[in-house]
This record gives C-alpha cells, sequence and structure tokens, in this order.
C-alpha cells in the first residue's frame, strides 16, 4: 500500500511510455473462466523504469507493484527477475461487449462475432473522483480530437493550486482527454490521456485513462452502442473444467484518503459467492490466507 501511496505522490516525474497493442487472448469455455500465462522478466541494465516494463507487456503499474512486492517502481534493480501477471481470471461477468474491473484497473474487451477477449491496462478516478464501480451503460457516441470542458469543481480545484484552466481545453496532444474519446454518459467517458504515466493509477477526475495505442485501438474497433459494464472485483474466483480451483485476490480499493495514506491494508470482505466458494472440504486453508495476505492479483490453485 505505502509502494502506491509513494508512486502516485511523485507522479511529476515524466516517465517514458513504450506502445503495445491489445493483450488478445482465445476465449474459454463457458465452463472456464481462465486465460494467458504468466511470465518472467530480467530486467536489463541501463535506466529501465517499472512504467516502461508495464508499457511494454500491456500492464499497468499497478499490476506489477501488485505481483512483485518490493519492487522499486522507478529504477527496478538490473539483472532482478520480474513476474508479469499474464495469467487471468476473466471477471464474473456476462462475455459482451467492455468490462471493466475497477479494482484491478483493467478493461476486458469482448469484439462482438469473435471467441476472443481482449484486455487492456486502465487508470482510474481519485479518491473522492471515484469511476463508477457498478453500473451498465453503453458507447453513446465517439470523437477523435475531443475538446475538454473542466467542471466548476475542477477549476476551483486547480485555482486553488494556482492553475487557471480555460472554459474550453481545445482539441491535440495537450489535452488531458488525448486524442480519442468514447463518451458512456454525461459525465464519463474513456479516454486517452496527454501523459506518459498514471495507467494502473487513481489518477483522473473519474473517467477511464488509457494510454494512446490502446484509446486509438478501442476508438477504431469498439462500435457506437457497444454495452459496457463497470465492477468491482478485487477478488475472482474460478473452478476450471479440470477440478481445479483458482483465487486471484487484488487490493481493494481505498474508499478515503487516510485508507489510502496508511500503511495497514485495505480491509477486505468476502462476498457470499466466494465465501461459498472458498468453502470446500479440499481448500487447502494456507493457501486461503496466504492469498488474502499478499494480494498479488495473480491465480492461484487452492485445492492442491
Amino acid at each position: 500500500m505505502s509502494m502506491l501511496r509513494t508512486t502516485a505522490l511523485l507522479l511529476t516525474l515524466v516517465f517514458p511510455s513504450l506502445s503495445a497493442l491489445a493483450t488478445e487472448y482465445p476465449l474459454p469455455s463457458p465452463k472456464s473462466r481462465l486465460v494467458g500465462e504468466n511470465l518472467y522478466y530480467t530486467v536489463p541494465e541501463g535506466k529501465h523504469t517499472l512504467e516502461d516494463i508495464a508499457a511494454q507487456f500491456q500492464l499497468g503499474l499497478s499490476n506489477l507493484l501488485e505481483a512483485n512486492p518490493g519492487v522499486d517502481p522507478f529504477l527496478p534493480k538490473p539483472g532482478s527477475k520480474l513476474l508479469i501477471p499474464k495469467q487471468l481470471i476473466l471477471p464474473n461477468a456476462p462475455r459482451e461487449g467492455i468490462v471493466i474491473n475497477v479494482a484491478e484497473m483493467r478493461l476486458y474487451y469482448y469484439p462482438k462475432g469473435k471467441k476472443t477477449v481482449e484486455v487492456l491496462p486502465i487508470g482510474i478516478g481519485q479518491i473522492g473522483k471515484d469511476t463508477p464501480e457498478n453500473w451498465v451503460t453503453s458507447v453513446q457516441r465517439k470523437r477523435a480530437n475531443p475538446t475538454w470542458t473542466p467542471t466548476p469543481r475542477i477549476r476551483k480545484e486547480y485555482a486553488a493550486r494556482g492553475e487557471i484552466l480555460p472554459a474550453v481545453w481545445p482539441a491535440g496532444p495537450d489535452n488531458p482527454m488525448g486524442l480519442y474519446a468514447l463518451y458512456i454518459g454525461n459525465l464519463y467517458a474513456i479516454h486517452g490521456t496527454n501523459a506518459s504515466f498514471g495507467i494502473g493509477l487513481r489518477v483522473s477526475q473519474g473517467c477511464v485513462r488509457l494510454r494512446h495505442d490502446d484509446i486509438e485501438h478501442l476508438f477504431k474497433t469498439v462500435p457506437v452502442g457497444t454495452r459496457v459494464q463497470f465492477v468491482n472485483q478485487p477478488i475472482k474466483a474460478t473452478e476450471e473444467p479440470d477440478g481445479k480451483r483458482y483465487l486471484a485476490v487484488h487490493q481493494p480499493l481505498s474508499r478515503t484518503i487516510a485508507e489510502f495514506e496508511s500503511n495497514e491494508p485495505v480491509a477486505l470482505s468476502l462476498p457470499k459467492d466466494i465465501a461459498k466458494f472458498i468453502a470446500k472440504a479440499d481448500t487447502d486453508s494456507s493457501k486461503i490466507k496466504k492469498l488474502l495476505d499478499e494480494r498479488t492479483g495473480v491465480p492461484a490453485i487452492i485445492n492442491q
């Protein structure tokens, strides 16, 4: 938790970002929710921030921080080995359109007529400017080169810091919304960014933020009218056809500034379906405790 806090507080540093396309997985059978395989990466010599590596592997910063506790987010040690969390449990939601799991800061896109799922890392809203967590909507319109109209609240916040925002921020590469936007309601959008950091962090005004190549890809492939569902699932589970049961536990989102700034872990509650999933005779209780304590977001077998 303290590592995430430190990272967020030092966002004034500019991270170079490498381009990558969405990670595409073959869609598993309806009785399976496990996709992909984890990778390992040795940090090369030279100056490589964790953001460099996250962008290279199509991950958010929090994904790498969770999977590699203790790693330096600015200068990971050359020669050290990182776990690249590419094995995922699909969210417990219909496999249709876009599903955004704010807890893991990932967007899942199920292209219509294809047996695939595309997974992209996202940035979400700051505390008090939270991204929706339980909402079904749709892509209502799309716009290339969007403008940004700051709300009175945002203008007041910036003014308190000595920054005067224009009534309308013109389109272009310096626009905080980037070069593409998918509007999903009066107050929210899935859009790009003019920054080279913030993916996998809580830095936006409530919208969903993606790297440039990712939002450009979605803009070109997601039709207007596409279903969009927001969920908040820090714990995901699946029982696979071979009988193996997997659990993945992410750090839940902080609800208050005090929680965010605390070194104590955020309280994690077990939804009824997860509690029922765990409460079976063949469950290894020591593995459950380890997963709930470490919260790496990496799926693990709990019944062997």
